[in-house]
């Protein structure tokens, strides 16, 4: 099993500037692709952005293209997301996510991770 610890999050004015982390223990030698999700109150679960094991490849969702950057340390089994000129918008629980299959491509379709965080809030004031 592979369990996803996350933090970062808190409140943020618009504008502003925030990193997500998310570090994996137990057998994280097993992942592939590590992503971000998030889920504001009363919408569903949407694809954040994503990276590939090794770190080569990253696909991010259009409304954060060009804000936010995701990277990753195998050797630490960590992923962040750094979070630039942030928007009310964006305001949701962020989940950290793992997936245990390896891919052509990165995969960003929530059922096709297989492991999540219990995700941190994140709060952007107008």
């Amino acid at each position: 099993q592979v369990q996803l610890v996350e933090s970062g999050g808190r409140l943020v004015q618009a504008g502003g500037s925030l990193r997500l982390s998310c570090v994996a223990s137990g057998r994280a030698f097993s992942i592939y692709d590590m992503g971000f999700f998030r889920q504001a109150p009363g919408k569903e679960r949407e694809f954040v952005a994503a990276i590939n094991w090794g770190g080569g490849s990253t696909h991010y969702s259009d409304f954060v293209k060009g804000r936010f950057t995701i990277s990753r340390d195998d050797a630490s089994s960590a992923v962040e997301l750094q979070m630039n000129s942030l928007k009310p918008e964006d305001t949701a629980l962020y989940y950290c996510a793992a997936s245990r299959i390896a891919r052509l491509s990165i995969t960003t379709t929530a059922t096709s991770y297989d492991y999540w965080s219990q995700g941190t809030q994140v709060t952007v004031s107008s």
